[in-house]
């Protein structure tokens, strides 16, 4: 896993990649019922045009398989971003895509969220893609134009707690990582009522191998630990009266299941 930066233009010199990020995520729910947790993970950062290949005995902890995004029928993940892309109007994101998410451990992934951070060829921001993965198998994805602090916010349409149904919108702050990792995203209701804010802060780490290690050790399984967690706070809600809301049939989307 040679690390580099991965090139510059006018949006300014990219990050490091690939790296790690030491994160933590947090959750606050505060409607219907107050409710919050705090989970300590790490997210990859790669170039999807150069992904790192860890050496032979490491590859069981850290696989980047594009079944695991888009459609999952695409034979890279830069086919599976640009056929979304391209249905979405958008033909000029031809130059560096950085993606922030988990990469398969011990055969598993579950990634709730995962970013790609598009540019053109000289290097300026395009768009944001921030592809939606929920519990049931399903997969969505919303196209953001964030401003120049990486904000932006777009209607909710698809499903992914079962306490929540599919209205308002979502509030996103998802400026390119660096040093520092750190990103939001808050449900938004009429009124101005924001039930939810998710925020994940993390620290780079070039990804060698001992960092890998490292982070495996710390976080065994890590991917699994997240699919676990998020239905044991699952069931904690429930047991703690939230209703179950009825999961509609999720929108169709080019290039996605």
């Amino acid at each position: 896993m040679n690390g580099r930066a991965a090139g510059s233009g006018e949006g300014g010199t990219f990050p490091h990649v690939p790296a790690l990020y030491r994160s933590e995520v947090v959750h606050t729910r505060v409607a219907p019922l107050r409710y919050g947790f705090r989970r300590r993970t790490y997210f990859w950062l790669v170039d999807i045009d150069d992904l790192p290949r860890p050496p032979r005995l490491l590859r069981p902890l850290a696989r980047f398989d594009p079944r695991d995004h888009f459609g999952g029928t695409a034979p890279t993940l830069r086919a599976g971003l640009d056929a979304f892309l391209v249905a979405n109007g958008v033909t000029d994101a031809d130059g560096t895509v950085l993606m922030l998410g988990h990469a398969r451990v011990l055969g598993h992934v579950f990634n709730p969220l995962t970013l790609y951070w598009c540019h053109d060829s000289t290097g300026r921001p395009v768009c944001v893609v921030a592809e939606v993965h929920n519990t049931y198998g399903q997969r969505h994805c919303y196209l953001l134009r964030p401003d120049s602090q990486g904000r932006d916010e777009v209607p909710k349409v698809f499903y992914v707690s079962p306490f929540f149904d599919v209205e308002g919108s979502y509030r996103m702050r998802l400026p390119l990582p660096g040093d520092r990792l750190d990103l939001t995203v808050q449900l938004r209701h009429a009124e101005g009522h924001r039930p939810l804010t998710a925020t994940v802060l993390g620290t780079h780490r070039p990804a060698g191998t001992r960092t890998l290690l490292a982070a495996s050790l710390r976080h065994p399984w890590s991917t699994a630990a997240v699919s676990l967690g998020i239905r044991l706070h699952g069931i904690r809600l429930h047991l703690k009266g939230l209703p179950v809301r009825p999961r509609p049939t999720p929108p169709t989307q080019e290039g996605m299941l």
